[in-house]
């Protein structure tokens, strides 16, 4: 049969915020043009989580992909820039390393840059390794950069995310997949209606309308109304790596100083986070109940921000891990529904948008099937233990032990899949390739590096190359960066001048 013979003529998405604005504004861009219906329903009486969102550079794609202007959506969202996250405290109290986007230095007569930086390391250079990162320079001078002044310099392959506010994401979003023709339902799901085999057939609202659809995608937040509650789909537990479970956040009145960079500083029992919008900051602590109380948690909070207070601390409980199907029968979970990781690498809109764009290369026909279902789910839970890998390996190659909550995470187990990654690098001082990674080498030589791990060799068809001409390759291409570093505008005055956020009305 031609698929589209059998077209979903429907789809409802329960539950807004981020994750559901997103899945709305997607699909109504994909499917512009079409006689597909989209209908989301949401409530006012349920909040959202998250009082501010550092992002990866992945979502400048997906607002391209959507046709919204840069400028206009920082302007719109408060949004500032990040060139990575610093992390402070993470293997030894008083250190701290920056994870950066983007690559480090260039290859030099065709040789991986980060194995001429080992031969020069074992050389005596001690040359910091983010001194050949531009966004790691460009973070420690408090610079962001004009793209049409980058081009043929090292700033030219720079690569950037933003912070943002996720309430005012869902706004915008929101507004956009309207003026597609998205519906929005005001009410609170009182019940799910099945079909005999079980999918689902309709949602039923507190005032006892009913909306029914052909596909439904289940964005209600860690509650899982459809893929959980009423599929029954069970949920793998990741605790034992990332034991963590609970975050207590606050917002506070702007610095003077935005830093472009997200601030990840390791506490006795987790690690506190800073995020830098335009007119507030965003602030909280992801912990391990075990080890701390949710009063303590809330104290520690407190004593580490700065400025004036605006919100009631909030504590959130979570479980960290990933429903054992994303996508069953004719339910896709996103967001919160789907999976939690914690928001050490700011993965999470990430991982609705690659879920979503996952589905539309496979999108079904009214009579979903079975193998493209369990590919899709082999490939979400991929990501999501990927990802689950590199945050796991923050935590494990600590050299801290001043706390109970350190101690397990120096000697936890730790994924078969991290273990083999780890023993290669050792050895290999690289990485297993993989497909459709997110996180490339950069990322994982930048940790490894600010944690303490340098590989027991560097590649020994190095010894080919004359090191005096490699060394003077490599301090050009660091003094290079320098330069043009100091050329460029402040990341205040970049936003002030280019794109300075709309002012927003009380509350």
């Amino acid at each position: 049969m031609n698929v589209t013979e059998n077209p979903i003529k429907k789809f409802v998405i329960v539950g807004g915020g981020t994750a559901g604005w997103i899945a709305a504004a997607t699909l109504s861009k994909s499917l512009q043009g079409s006689d597909t219906e989209i209908e989301l329903v949401e409530s006012d009486e349920i909040g959202i989580i998250g009082v501010g969102e550092a992002t990866i550079p992945p979502l400048l794609a997906i607002l391209e992909s959507l046709n919204i202007d840069l400028a206009e959506f920082i302007k719109a969202t408060q949004s500032t820039f990040k060139w990575g996250i610093k992390f402070e405290d993470w293997n030894r109290l008083g250190e701290s390393y920056f994870h950066p986007f983007g690559t480090l230095g260039r290859p030099i007569d065709g040789n991986d840059f980060y194995q001429c930086w080992l031969k020069s390391r074992a050389q005596g250079d001690n040359t910091p390794l983010m001194a050949h990162s531009p966004e790691a320079v460009l973070s420690e001078h408090g610079k962001f950069f004009l793209p049409f002044e980058a081009r043929n310099t090292p700033l030219q392959a720079a690569q950037y995310a933003l912070h943002l506010d996720s309430g005012l994401v869902g706004k915008y979003l929101r507004t956009y997949a309207e003026s597609l023709g998205v519906k929005r339902t005001e009410g609170m799901i009182e019940c799910v209606q099945q079909h005999p085999d079980g999918a689902i057939k309709s949602v039923e609202l507190k005032n006892g309308k009913q909306i029914g659809g052909d596909f439904f995608i289940d964005c209600s937040g860690f509650r899982g109304l459809l893929i959980g509650q009423t599929l029954g789909n069970g949920y793998e537990d990741w605790s034992e790596y990332l034991p963590c479970d609970r975050a207590v956040t606050l917002q506070t009145k702007g610095a003077d100083e935005i830093t472009p960079y997200t601030i990840a500083k390791a506490q006795k029992a987790g690690w506190t986070w800073r995020i830098p919008l335009q007119h507030r900051t965003g602030n909280g602590y992801v912990y391990c109940s075990k080890h701390i109380s949710d009063e303590e948690a809330t104290e520690t909070l407190l004593n580490h921000v700065e400025g004036e207070i605006l919100t009631e601390p909030k504590v959130i409980p979570f479980t960290t891990g990933i429903r054992d199907k994303a996508w069953d029968k004719n339910c896709l979970a996103l967001g919160l529904a789907q999976g939690f990781l914690e928001p050490l690498e700011s993965t999470a809109i990430h991982l609705v948008s690659k879920t979503m764009a996952f589905f539309l290369r496979m999108l079904p026909d009214n009579m979903p099937n079975q193998v493209l279902i369990n590919e899709f789910n082999r490939r979400v839970k991929a990501d999501y233990e990927e990802i689950r890998d590199f945050l796991v390996l923050h935590y494990c190659l600590t050299e801290r032990d001043d706390s109970p909550f350190w101690q397990y995470c120096k000697d936890m187990p730790i994924p078969a899949s991290l273990q083999q990654k780890i023993d290669f690098f050792n050895v290999a001082g690289g990485l297993i390739p993989g497909t459709e990674v997110l996180f490339q080498a950069t990322s994982w030589y930048a940790v490894f590096d600010g944690m303490g791990v340098v590989p027991s060799r560097y590649n020994p068809v190095l010894d080919a190359i004359d090191y005096p001409k490699l060394k003077m390759s490599m301090d050009k291409g660091k003094q290079a960066i320098v330069n043009i570093v100091q050329k460029q505008p402040t990341h205040r005055a970049f936003i002030e001048q280019y794109c300075p956020a709309k002012d927003m009305p009380p509350g």
